[in-house]
Parts: structure tokens; sequence; C-alpha cells
């Protein structure tokens, strides 16, 4: 019988089970379309990235004799659909049954259903067998319960999974270090450079010029420096164990102007474009540190394997979930524009800057510069989350759609109403100056809240609990935040909401 089979461009995961057999039969196909990189415009990086990564996945397997065949953005025979491309290898290769794997994307399960309902041969779709986890899992451990805790589902997957246990106790009798892993990165020990490629990739830029795609961000064509292979993913994981791990945990939710990354393994898009696996991945980090245990404590590792097999496969799981109704959640009705220098990087805000210029050079930030900087003035601003959800899924060279929308419209925008999140996360400037050195030579004094110089961040935040505060009334989290806010003086309120509505207003002169 011949086959079709469909890989995905975040599918590119050369250990499934449908690569451990060659059969001249089973064609793969892999296509570069206008329908992937036009439905939200993205970073260039992150075009570069996927398309190079697709394209080594290509040569990787018809070197090990799969018949393969490939769609490059530019070819003439692109129709640049799904459906078509489909169509068109039925036709040409006789077809007698598609197969494709599962999505991890909403949008493209529901579009490859309805292809296969219109298919007149028959088809199947297949496990990606990457994940810990089933799409439902999460949703079969939460049934009943109000609170969808990630600790708890973390813990669950601890136990089942045996990892970083002792029989059935955690290691060192405590499940989280949570707590050690907070630290102000103040130079105290040097951080190693970025593993880098210093790839040439003009061939595939000239490539995306010609087709038209609109894309934004920067990049050095002459020093791509993102793993597009499993070699290379493989090289980056290698790194991360031996330069960086030691130090992970301490500083993982720090932030410094200088350095860029810090000890982050930067292994997320190899992890989320699947030529790494988030098993193999826990599993290289655990065996390195119990054959370093002399150098490298439990906390560190802790925090890297609650990451991936903690909050990625719960977040995974929420997006299963909740889907396709939590791409419209706005519960706060937040309807404000994302302002011009998310796109420029020009603002005084030495914060934002640092956090939107880096993400506009690198298609990266880490997880609290997302998260506690540019995610905290957004819902500060009362940024519609549609327009936050876009500018995340876009910049970000990691970001697929499952993983962005609940960590940005969840985690980020509490537009979920409290699914992900108990509590919104948001803080003034103090929050900022104690995880960071962006405010010593900021443009603005964290300290004060109203004036010309007023941190934005501070304004911003006591503005907001005022918005909103009928909605939190209720939430034991922000009760304590609500009184001081209603003890606070209601001239010096007013002065705040005075200031923080000239910010709203003009947020591109700030």
């Amino acid at each position: 019988m011949k086959k079709l089979r469909l890989i995905l461009g975040d599918q590119l995961n050369s250990q499934h089970s449908w690569f451990q057999e060659c059969n001249e039969n089973t064609i793969y196909v892999l296509a570069e379309m206008r329908q992937e990189t036009d439905y939200v415009k993205h970073h260039i990086q992150k075009v570069v990235a996927f398309f190079l990564s697709m394209r080594n996945f290509y040569t990787a397997i018809q070197s090990n004799g799969h018949q393969a065949v490939y769609f490059q953005i530019t070819d003439a025979k692109n129709p640049q659909d799904l459906e078509k491309i489909i169509g068109i290898c039925i036709e040409k290769y006789k077809i007698e049954k598609f197969e494709y794997q599962l999505p991890d994307e909403y949008r493209l399960d529901q579009q490859l259903k309805k292809i296969c309902s219109n298919l007149k041969i028959n088809s199947e779709a297949f496990d990606s067998e990457h994940f810990y986890t089933t799409r439902h899992e999460l949703t079969d451990f939460f049934e009943g319960k109000k609170l969808l805790l990630m600790e708890n589902f973390y813990r669950n997957m601890r136990k089942k999974h045996h990892i970083l246990m002792n029989g059935a106790t955690p290691l060192e009798n405590q499940w989280n270090f949570d707590a050690d892993n907070r630290k102000k990165y103040k130079g105290e020990v040097p951080v190693p450079p970025e593993k880098n490629f210093h790839a040439n990739v003009s061939e595939v830029l000239t490539q995306i010029k010609e087709a038209g795609i609109i894309t934004f961000g920067n990049i050095d064509e002459n020093n791509f420096s993102w793993p597009t292979s499993r070699e290379q993913s493989l090289e980056v994981l290698d790194y991360f164990c031996t330069n960086l791990l030691k130090h992970f945990g301490d500083y993982e939710d720090a932030i410094h102007t200088e350095e860029k990354f810090l000890f982050h393994s930067r292994l997320s898009f190899a992890i989320n474009s699947k030529m790494l696996s988030p098993k193999e991945v826990i599993e290289t980090v655990i065996s390195f540190y119990h054959a370093n245990e002399a150098e490298i404590t439990l906390s560190q590792v802790e925090g890297f394997v609650r990451q991936i097999l903690g909050w990625r496969e719960y977040i995974r799981g929420i997006y299963w979930k909740e889907m396709p109704n939590y791409a419209q959640m706005n519960v706060l009705e937040n309807y404000n524009k994302l302002p011009d220098f998310f796109w420029t990087g020009k603002t005084k805000m030495n914060c934002m800057s640092h956090a939107i210029n880096q993400s506009l050079d690198e298609a990266y930030a880490h997880h609290i510069q997302r998260l506690m900087v540019i995610g905290n003035f957004t819902l500060l601003t009362q940024i519609h989350p549609d327009e936050v959800d876009a500018w995340y899924l876009g910049v970000y060279i990691d970001a697929i759609e499952w993983v962005e929308m609940p960590n940005t419209r969840g985690m980020s925008q509490y537009a979920d109403g409290g699914i992900i999140a108990t509590k919104p996360y948001v803080s003034s400037g103090s929050y900022i100056n104690k995880m960071s050195n962006n405010c010593v030579k900021c443009h603005y004094n964290v300290k004060e809240k109203f004036g010309d110089k007023a941190c934005p961040f501070n304004t911003l935040y006591w503005n907001f609990l005022d918005e909103k505060k009928e909605y939190f009334k209720g939430n034991q989290r922000m009760g304590m935040m609500l009184n001081l806010l209603n003890k606070m003086n209601p001239e010096e309120l007013y002065k705040i909401k005075v200031k923080a509505n000239a910010i709203i207003g003009n947020m591109d002169s700030y």
C-alpha cells in the first residue's frame, strides 16, 4: 500500500517510530507554506529557524533511506496551502492511505480533520511520541477539582515517571526548590557565552524575501546562532549541562542588562520543534547532575526539571482542555492597543527597552522577562489579550500556539479568569528592581509613584488595582494589596490615576 505521511514544521522527531524502518511505498512530505508564515506576523529568525530545521530534517531522513518530498517556499509548484499540497502528492504518487501525527495546535488539528474527511482514501492519525502526557491526561487528572494547581500535577508527574525520586519520596525530601531560584545576579560568577553556530543563512533569507513574506525583528545573516538540526540541538544540550546547569536554578528568575541569556539553556526551540524530546533532555540533565553532585546542587536541577516536566506538560494540558474557547477569553475586559515601541524597542523605560530590544534582536527572552516585565506592562496598561497573544506568538522563536497562548493569555494576562494563575502577575517597579539592575540607570525613579520621573510601573500598578478592584475583591491572594489601596490617601490616588491615564493614552512617549 502506498502511504503519504505528513511531517509538520514542529514535528522534526527523527526518533519517532515511523522512521525505524524504511519502506519504498511510504513517502514523507514536508512543506514551507504561506499558510504557516502568514497567520501571524513572525520574527525573521523564527521563520529562518523553522525553514532550515525542516530542510535539515528532510536531508537527514533521505540520507537514512526514506522516500521524501519537500516543497520550498519559492517552488513554483508550491500551492502554499496544506490541503492542496496533500492533494497534489496523493495524485502524483498514486497514494492509497494518508497518515499524519497529531498536531499540537488546535487550528491545524481542525484543518487536518477536515482535510481527511474530504479525502477519497483512508487516513489515520498517530501520536507524535514527544510528550510525557497525552492531550487529555491533565483533564482526567483534575476531574472534579476546582483548582488546577500546577504543583499537584507536577508532583504526580514526578511520581509517575520516577524523576528525582527516592522511592515514593522526592530527593532530599523536598518537591520544589522555587524559593532557592530567586537570586539577583550581581556578577558573582561569570556567565559563559551562549552556544552559537555562526551559520550563514543568506540563501534562505533571500528566498523569504523573494516569497514576499512579511516579518519583523533583526537577524545577522552571517552569524545565526540557533540550532537547526538534531546534532546541533544535542550540542546545545551538552553545552548547557557542562557550562550552565550548575548556576541555572540560582539565577533562574534574574534579569541583567549585560547578560541576555544568563544561565538559561536556550533549548526551547529545539524541544518545541521536536528535534529533542523532553524525556531525553531531562534524562541527560539528571544523569549529568548525578555524575557531578560535588559541583551541582539539587536546586539547580529541580528548577530546570520543573519547567519541562511540570510547567510545559501542564500548559499543554490546559490548552487542550480549554480550547477553542480559551482563545477568546478576556475576563478583565482589556481593550487597549499595543504601543508602537513593541516593534521598535524605543522607550525610556529601561527594563522594557532591554526586554523588547532583546526580543527583537534575538527572538528570545527568558520567562521572567516575558512574564514580569513585558507581560506585566501589557496587563497594567490593559492591552487586549488578542494583541498580546499575536505579538508573543510572532516574536519568540519557541512560540507555538499550544505553549504561547496559555502562558500569555492565562499566566501573564489573567484573561482566563484564574484557570492557570490564582492571582494576576502584576507588580510595581519594586519587583523589577529586586530581580534586576534595570532601575539603576533608568530615566525614571523606581521609588516615585507620580510626577514626571515616576516609574510608570508604580503608577500603572496602583491604577490597575483600582480599575479592577471589583473583579478581585473576592480573591484572597489580592486582599493585602486591595487593603493598602483602600487606605491610600484619595488625593494621592487621584494623582496616580491622572498620571496612569496619561501613560495609557500615550504609551509611546514613555
